[in-house]
């Protein structure tokens, strides 16, 4: 029975170690993408191009096509580490190949969606609940023993509805920060540039367009203050989670 058990876990998992270690290269590049913005004038991003966009249409590289192929495997694959049915790998994947910067007693549940992972930041304690989506790509910083519950979606990158090219013309003013103790409930929306309070509440559903102040409560779309909360909190996250999950 014991070797039945064990023959088992093994045809479970055995498909995820092959995965893991088809994420080596994606690795190398994240470290080589950390390693070129370091390089930059952290205040400059790169200038938009005059020209249409590729995804506008016309002609096509063999660059550029390899580059699409590149980026949506890396897509591909970061939605199917949040589906590794093991809190442990998931976590190793996480820190050292997504190169996120997670924290000890941080937990990610199952299913998320994380993009440009290499600029979240998740600090100790804090819960990410199942099929959350973490556009990082203008960077998102989430304090300690925070609770998004399930089905939250931050976005830090947007297009321009009035670029000619519908381009995103973005900055680092787009990144998104969520404060100790702060809970975001669940199918709730942050979009970019947003700054929850320590302590503050987002109701299930809302909508967040602009800054939420410490321990207040808000509610809506957009969202708007309808309370205020406790400000004697003490709870710590213990950092167990439900396995599997």
């Amino acid at each position: 029975m014991l070797y039945l058990i064990f023959a088992l876990i093994a045809l479970l998992y055995a498909k995820w170690v092959i995965f893991a270690a088809a994420l080596l290269p994606i690795r190398l590049l994240k470290m080589r993408s950390l390693r070129r913005e370091r390089g930059r004038t952290p205040a400059v991003r790169p200038a938009a191009d005059a020209q249409a966009p590729d995804f506008m249409g016309g002609g096509e590289s063999l660059s550029s096509l390899l580059k699409r192929y590149v980026f949506g495997y890396m897509r591909y694959a970061s939605f199917q580490t949040g589906l590794i049915p093991s809190h442990h790998v998931r976590d190793f994947l996480y820190r050292r190949v997504w190169l996120v910067d997670l924290a000890p007693q941080a937990i990610i549940y199952w299913g998320a969606e994380i993009r440009d992972s290499q600029h979240l930041h998740i600090g100790r304690g804090s819960i990410v609940g199942d099929k959350a989506l973490l556009d990082a790509r203008n960077g998102i910083r989430i304090g300690c023993n925070v609770n998004l519950s399930s089905d939250v979606h931050i976005y830090t990158e947007q297009h321009d509805h009035r670029d000619p090219w519908f381009r995103c013309n973005s900055d680092g003013s787009f990144g998104v920060t969520i404060c100790d103790r702060a809970w975001i409930g669940p199918d709730t929306t942050l979009l970019p540039g947003v700054t929850v309070g320590e302590g503050a509440v987002v109701a299930a559903g809302a909508v967040v367009t602009g800054d939420v102040a410490p321990y207040t409560i808000v509610a809506g779309i957009p969202a708007r203050k309808i309370g205020e909360r406790n400000r004697d909190l003490r709870y710590e996250f213990t950092g167990r989670p439900a396995p599997f999950y």
